[in-house]
């Protein structure tokens, strides 16, 4: 009897635990738990810590609390000028509202992802279809990230998430037109190398046909200042020499022949001329010679020189 009693309070005790097992639970840091009693929400607790429930009746539900990261890779889009690129995009989101997300999706995160993906897409063919290609590398692409975070956020809204972001971490070619927009860029580097040497060599004639200009200025300058010059000098040395040969008209007779025959009388040159010609008159004999003068002091006449 005693030992059947022990028996009973034991199955008893065990029971008890078990009935206060099952109405505690913890709620952590990191989630919400919905309550859930015959397919109904009786309440969502989001502070972390000890809670009770019902037990058996009741059944818990958590909820991440978290910030979420939705990974969209690999998306075609197609830009305004035709061409095809592929993007990957995270979405950044929580969990809003936990009564919702359980109605809609029953709390679960895959079904949420393939009810928000399409729609994702679809945003960020709508952004990209309105813009070019340099946009999504320019300022623009905070405006475009904004634009298709305001797309996906009513559909979000309605299955309890809220988008807090849309990164788009990669803008790319398709593979198919990579290599084409490849050779594209390449010809129009070399097509604006070209113009630039184009530029260059027409600036190097231009620059060399205007020194060429200036160096021939310069020594038409030169030559003619050096011929004035030369002018004046020979100016100055016949003044000098028309002063000089002024004094004895004679002498600078005898001089401008001695100069003659000095060119005309050189080795392998050949006069036909008579011997009493006017050229040959120094020639002869000393008496024959026009006289200038006599010697200072003397009588005796001084031949020209």
């Amino acid at each position: 009897m005693n030992s059947g009693m022990k028996t009973v309070g034991a199955i008893l005790l065990a029971a008890i635990a078990f009935l206060l097992w099952s109405a505690l639970y913890i709620v952590d840091e990191r989630e919400q738990v919905l309550i859930v009693r015959f397919g109904k929400i009786q309440k969502v607790v989001h502070e972390p810590g000890l809670n009770v429930k019902v037990p058996i009746l009741d059944e818990l539900v958590r909820v991440d609390d978290r910030i979420l990261f939705f990974d969209t890779p690999d998306k075609a889009v197609q830009v305004v000028d035709g061409r095809r690129y592929l993007v990957d995009a995270i979405t950044v989101l929580r969990i809003k509202d936990p009564r919702r997300f359980l109605e809609r999706v029953g709390a679960s995160l895959t079904r949420a992802k393939s009810r928000l993906e399409p729609r994702i897409e679809a945003a960020l063919r709508a952004v990209y279809g309105r813009r070019t290609f340099d946009s999504a590398l320019s300022k623009d692409r905070e405006a475009m990230m904004r634009e298709i975070a305001q797309m996906v956020r009513p559909e979000a809204l309605d299955l309890g998430i809220e988008v807090v972001d849309v990164r788009i971490r990669r803008t790319d070619l398709l593979p198919e037109v990579l290599k084409d927009t490849y050779e594209r860029m390449n010809a129009e580097r070399f097509a604006e190398a070209a113009e630039l040497r184009a530029v260059g060599r027409a600036k190097a004639a231009k620059i060399t046909a205007e020194a060429d200009r200036q160096k021939v200025e310069m020594v038409a300058n030169a030559q003619k200042e050096a011929e004035i010059i030369r002018g004046q000098g020979d100016a100055a040395r016949n003044a000098v020499f028309a002063k000089a040969f002024g004094k004895d008209r004679d002498f600078f007779a005898f001089y401008r022949s001695m100069k003659a025959y000095e060119q005309s009388l050189t080795s392998g040159s050949t006069l036909v001329v008579e011997p009493k010609s006017e050229f040959f008159r120094y020639f002869g004999n000393s008496s024959e010679r026009p006289l200038k003068g006599r010697r200072e002091g003397t009588g005796t006449p001084v031949p020209a020189q």
